[in-house]
């Protein structure tokens, strides 16, 4: 099968979108297809393009004004002569918004399938950075979602938001987790000593460090005794937020088996977030033999088993983020139950078996276009 993936993101970013499409090339270049990737330009694009799975198209793009990490394709032709030079059966739209909107109208002009894959909440974001344009964010996502011949949605709330909005032909595929990179062996003694050297309970949350992720509300843990948080990861929300959690420890952006290893070293995650349409660091972190603390909303809600794997919160409640860590920084056997069953729970969702599952979306989208031709 001839596939190409369209993506508002692609590695060297470090995110659920450029990891989720990573994931995807990778897997259909193992089963034997031959996917190409298109995504937009950055300055490190060339080194990282050298070892991707497949051949990547760059289409020229800006940063974001106030969120350079976030990289904006402009308008341009590469998008459909990538799609027709590659003789594409199917087209993969990651996280449609600018030049997944660009990749639906060339799949449309061309006769060409399109699989939407819906992975960020922009209503949420919208009401994050300008009070302001859900509606028109809903707009947006039905107008290209509709489009497709069908949107994967990565979770259940992600499936009932978008079908309660209008967008037709919706279908689950979650993700997958390396459980091979992220295991409790990985717990690093050492390291626990050097984020720790009294001995505390490391409280750890991984991301972007932006708006929309609500990081604030680790202040309440970070005034808990014998607690030291640790944040691993980068983004506009930096600089403001030594003084809005004191006594933290930042580690910048962490990637690969340097991050699994703190994963693992890691005695409660927590993630703050409420705009999550999956939360690939909350699987990370059940992988890693750890207790997850999470908002009640959006894909930790498949995720995480309330007082089985950790808690689930009230979304936006600092002070039930931070009652929640106090009950597992109380209780050791806590949280080593909950770690052992969060890893029990994630093991079997590999990226070869979600990959499978999308592969059976594409032949089945395949099917049903040539029922329609016939």
């Amino acid at each position: 099968m001839r596939v190409v993936i369209v993506t508002e993101s692609f590695p060297p970013d470090v995110n659920g979108v450029a990891h989720c499409a990573l994931q995807t090339a990778r897997h259909l270049v193992a089963r034997g297809h031959a996917p190409l990737v298109v995504a937009p330009a950055t300055a490190a694009a060339n080194d990282a393009d050298a070892s991707a799975p497949c051949p990547v198209v760059r289409v020229p793009s800006l940063p974001l004004p106030g969120y350079p990490q976030v990289r904006v394709a402009l308008p341009s032709r590469r998008v459909a002569a990538a799609i027709t030079a590659h003789r594409a059966q199917i087209v993969h739209l990651a996280s449609p918004f600018v030049l997944g909107v660009r990749g639906m109208a060339a799949a449309s002009r061309l006769g060409i399938p399109a699989v939407a894959v819906y992975q960020t909440d922009l209503a949420g974001y919208a009401r994050t950075y300008i009070s302001a344009g859900e509606s028109t964010a809903w707009r947006r996502i039905r107008s290209v979602h509709a489009a497709a011949d069908v949107t994967l949605a990565p979770s259940s709330a992600a499936l009932q938001d978008l079908e309660a909005h209008g967008v037709p032909r919706v279908r689950l595929w979650p993700r997958g987790v390396d459980a091979v990179r992220f295991r409790p062996e990985h717990r690093d003694e050492a390291l626990r000593r050097e984020l720790a050297p009294n001995g505390e309970v490391i409280v750890g949350y991984v991301g972007r460090l932006a708006p929309e992720k609500h990081i604030e509300l680790l202040a309440g843990a970070c005034r808990l005794n014998g607690v030291k948080v640790v944040v691993v990861g980068d983004g506009p929300s930096r600089s403001g937020l030594d003084e809005t959690l004191p006594g933290a420890t930042f580690l910048g952006r962490r990637t690969g088996d340097d991050l699994a290893r703190i994963f693992a070293s890691l005695d409660v995650f927590v993630h703050t977030g409420p705009f999550e349409t999956f939360c690939q660091t909350v699987q990370e972190a059940m992988a890693s033999g750890v207790p997850v603390v999470a908002p009640a909303v959006g894909g930790p809600l498949d995720l995480v088993a309330h007082e089985r794997t950790g808690f689930l919160v009230p979304p936006r409640d600092e002070n039930a983020v931070r009652d929640a860590v106090a009950a597992l920084t109380a209780d050791p056997a806590l949280r080593a139950a909950y770690g052992a069953a969060g890893r029990a729970m994630v093991e079997g969702r590999t990226w070869e078996a979600v990959g499978d599952q999308l592969i059976g979306h594409y032949d089945q989208v395949l099917a049903d276009r040539t029922v329609v031709a016939a």
